[in-house]
């Protein structure tokens, strides 16, 4: 039976995983994942229900019922909800501040790994996120564990949000960042850590160019081996 390549992408928020993801899957032909849109699709539904974000088999229940979809085109990835289109609201503050929360919930977790592995079973990936290589996709080919200072992170969220007209503080970034990276990693259920058998990629210094290139020297050694 053929095996598909799988491609792992952890890291902390903003270490550049979806961006160098998108790129990466692009140039390779794979089809990219985004399983930070799938957490952050529960959090928002949950939110906009009104549903209280403390209840872990309450929002495993509403994932039950919940459709969501990644659809590719020519002008990137868009995400729907129950066939609604949540590409832009899914990446508001009120989301962003909760979404590691509701991530953190073993009952969650164990429904949308579910739904991660049936979709690298039946093509090749490129999927990111934060247990990916430890917990999603064990057995990927490659796996790639990206890293960034704070500082330099909160200067990438910061030129993203200034691109859709919203002015953060840069301080209020810094914090927020800090305050994610803290729950990921002391989170009980698949925090977040660097996998054995992972390599590390440090993109503080690095333009995106370099650390796609960085990656595609790494998976055409692992593939052509």
């Amino acid at each position: 039976m053929e095996r598909f390549f799988q491609i792992a992408i952890d890291g902390p928020a903003a270490a550049g995983k979806s961006t160098v993801a998108k790129i990466l899957s692009k140039k390779l032909g794979f089809v990219y994942i985004d399983t930070g849109a799938m957490y952050r699709s529960l959090t928002y539904k949950a939110q906009k229900e009104n549903k209280d974000l403390n209840d872990g088999a309450g929002l495993a229940s509403l994932l039950e019922k919940t459709d969501i979809r990644l659809e590719y085109g020519e002008n990137g990835q868009k995400v729907f909800v129950d066939g609604e289109d949540v590409t832009e609201p899914i990446r508001y503050p009120e989301v962003s501040a909760h979404v590691s929360l509701v991530s953190s919930f073993g009952e969650v977790r164990k429904e949308m790994v579910r739904r991660q592995r049936v979709l690298a079973e039946s093509c090749d990936v490129v999927m990111d996120g934060r247990d990916i290589g430890t917990h999603v996709l064990p057995s990927a080919q490659v796996k790639i564990f990206l890293r960034a200072s704070v500082d330099e992170r909160a200067v990438r969220r910061f030129r993203e949000e200034e691109q859709k007209g919203r002015h953060p503080s840069m301080e209020s970034l810094r914090n927020a960042i800090a305050l994610r990276d803290r729950k990921d990693m002391e989170r009980a259920v698949s925090p977040l850590v660097k996998a054995e058998d992972a390599i590390e990629v440090d993109t503080t210094s690095l333009t995106i160019d370099e650390v796609v290139d960085k990656i595609l020297d790494i998976v055409t050694k692992r593939r052509f081996r």
